[in-house]
């Protein structure tokens, strides 16, 4: 019996003076005091050579004394995605006989000018001007050039003052009509399924007559020219008269040297 409790006593020894591997955990459960908490810190990527966690001391806690390599952070070789502007179609609403804008862009993909659909009534086109044509078969006529509105159009109409309509194409952003008086008020319409076009102050013209550079050219010359012979014809008066003038001064004094004229010598 009395070895019994002398080999547990030494027992009890060697464990007292022995190292518990769980001595610190023991003591942190059984403390009454709560330990100061500092901010538990989590790589996910490797911090050091393989197997070192960055815990020397097993603890659980990192040891912030030791400094340690940086993570290197290895950019993606992929270009961002970068938000850009919609690109829009090269499409002009006052050039003749283009291509339709959605058909442009279901080819390229670029966005078309906001477009209201036929199922609604066309804009009203913008009317350039009115051009009087002086030259080749046509001359004498008068030329109107439009642009188009953003909507959809099948057709468009010339309307002249005084009752006169003439039709042209979806395509078409001019056309030729008759002759006419300055004054006379024109109209373009633009005409889809659905209806057709108000008039506006941009949509009508009227007509005033522009005469061209080649007819101020000469209507120039034919000026000067006229003004050139007035003065040379007043010129010419002018000098005529003083001949004149002359001649009759010598003729009166060649009259007074006469002896035919002498009254010397009568009875």
């Amino acid at each position: 019996m009395m070895s019994l409790c002398r080999n547990l006593a030494v027992l009890l020894l060697f464990l007292i003076a022995s190292p518990l591997p769980h001595s610190h955990l023991f003591t942190h459960a059984t403390s009454t005091t709560a330990p100061a908490t500092r901010p538990r810190i989590i790589f996910l990527t490797g911090i050091g050579s393989e197997g070192d966690d960055g815990d020397d001391d097993g603890d659980g806690d990192y040891d912030y004394g030791k400094p340690t390599v940086p993570t290197q952070v290895v950019k993606s070789a992929q270009n961002p995605l970068v938000h850009q502007a919609p690109k829009l179609c090269h499409y002009d609403f006052c050039l003749e006989n283009q291509e339709p804008c959605d058909q442009i862009s279901a080819k390229t993909g670029c966005l078309c000018p906001g477009v209201s659909g036929g199922d609604q009534p066309p804009h009203s086109p913008r009317i350039q001007e009115l051009v009087p044509i002086t030259r080749g078969g046509d001359r004498g006529k008068i030329e109107i050039r439009w642009c188009a509105p953003s909507s959809v159009v099948t057709r468009y109409k010339v309307m002249i003052e005084g009752g006169e309509v003439v039709e042209f194409e979806d395509v078409s952003r001019r056309g030729l009509v008759r002759s006419m008086e300055v004054g006379t008020n024109v109209c373009v319409e633009a005409v889809n399924s659905a209806g057709h076009s108000i008039p506006s102050d941009f949509s009508c013209m009227r007509y005033e007559h522009r005469e061209s550079s080649d007819h101020n050219l000469l209507a120039g010359i034919i000026g000067g020219g006229v003004t050139l012979l007035l003065v040379l014809i007043i010129a010419a008066v002018i000098l005529w008269k003083h001949q004149m003038r002359q001649k009759a001064k010598r003729d009166s004094a060649n009259g007074l040297g006469n002896p035919s004229y002498s009254t010397e010598g009568t009875l």
